[in-house]
């Protein structure tokens, strides 16, 4: 499930020190979404001050785009530095250390611990160890929006999977540039790591889920038009499912829109993650109904002030969030 926090926070985060970027090749999406090259020159307008690309581990950009295009997911091995690593693992180390008002412990009842938080106390991270610069790469895009991160901890015995889900279904957003860096701390096998749909996020926007200890496709909407989830775990040999061996320094970049995953945890296991959102400019207000009784779930009425006037497919008014 993704939660935000409030609007009130977004609109602090935005007042954060603006670390922008010089220009390099990067890829570019022509009007029909296709990629292409673009040699970029200068550094249109802003501040030198973003990691240079080419002071990171080098790939194929082109193909890590198309991955993220086409799949909904790819896998970037090794894209953080040692010193970018560092200050990744400082920063979540500190935000589980001294949890937010938002934290939350999924499943209680549960021997093992599998706690959330959210914030936007890591945007000094994303652009200290280049993440920024990777996403930029990615999107070809000079500027976009950070959404906010949410951090997982799952520990102390045998932690049940992450039910599977889409972000979209918990926003009211859609476009092709709204994605999530996932990064996990600790080595994990694929049996362990985050899961995708491949290609889903192209297709059905399904409910949510509530995230019930006895049911994971059970609805978040009661009252919806949006199909229930379907019971992946119980069919996932119909499912084209992928998933990768991760080591610490390896990033992850998903569509919030594509459906996802967390496998489980066994004792003796410690597993941190923590997914950073972010906005393009392409991303607007998706005014579809989640529930036909008008309930709010998911992050309506912490984003309300956000989503305040809008209409279908208008664009937001990014001035509360942090520009990056």
């Amino acid at each position: 499930m993704f939660s935000l926090g409030d609007t009130a926070t977004l609109r602090a985060a935005a007042q954060c020190p603006l670390w922008v970027g010089s220009g390099h090749s990067l890829l570019a999406r022509n009007r029909k979404g296709s990629v292409m090259d673009l040699k970029t020159s200068g550094d249109h307008g802003q501040s030198p001050t973003r990691i240079p690309l080419s002071s990171l581990p080098p790939r194929d950009w082109a193909a890590a785009a198309r991955a993220l295009d086409e799949d909904g997911a790819v896998h970037l091995p090794g894209a953080l530095t040692a010193e970018g690593l560092a200050r990744v693992e400082a920063g979540v180390d500190a935000a589980l250390a001294s949890p937010s008002a938002h934290a939350k412990r999924f499943y209680p009842k549960e021997e093992a611990t599998f706690q959330e938080d959210t914030g936007h106390r890591l945007i000094g991270v994303v652009r200290e160890a280049g993440i920024d610069t990777t996403l930029a790469a990615l999107w070809g895009l000079p500027d976009f929006w950070y959404l906010g991160e949410q951090l997982f901890l799952k520990e102390g015995g045998r932690a049940r999977r992450t039910p599977w889900h889409q972000d979209t279904s918990y926003l009211r957003m859609m476009g092709s540039q709204l994605v999530a860096c996932w990064i996990s701390l600790d080595p994990l096998p694929k049996r362990h790591c985050l899961e995708f749909v491949r290609g889903s996020h192209r297709g059905t926007l399904y409910n949510g889920s509530a995230f019930a200890a006895d049911d994971d496709t059970a609805p978040l909407y009661g009252h919806s038009r949006l199909p229930r989830l379907p019971d992946i775990e119980a069919d996932r040999a119909n499912w084209d499912i992928v998933s990768w061996d991760v080591a610490p320094g390896d990033l992850i970049f998903f569509h919030l829109g594509v459906l996802h995953g967390g496998a489980g945890t066994e004792p003796g296991m410690r597993r941190r993650t923590v997914s950073l959102r972010f906005l393009g400019p392409d991303v607007v207000y998706d005014g579809r109904p989640r529930d036909e009784k008008g309930a709010q779930e998911g992050n309506d009425v912490a984003l309300s002030g956000m989503y305040a006037g809008l209409r279908h497919g208008d664009p937001f008014r990014t001035g509360v969030l942090a520009k990056i």
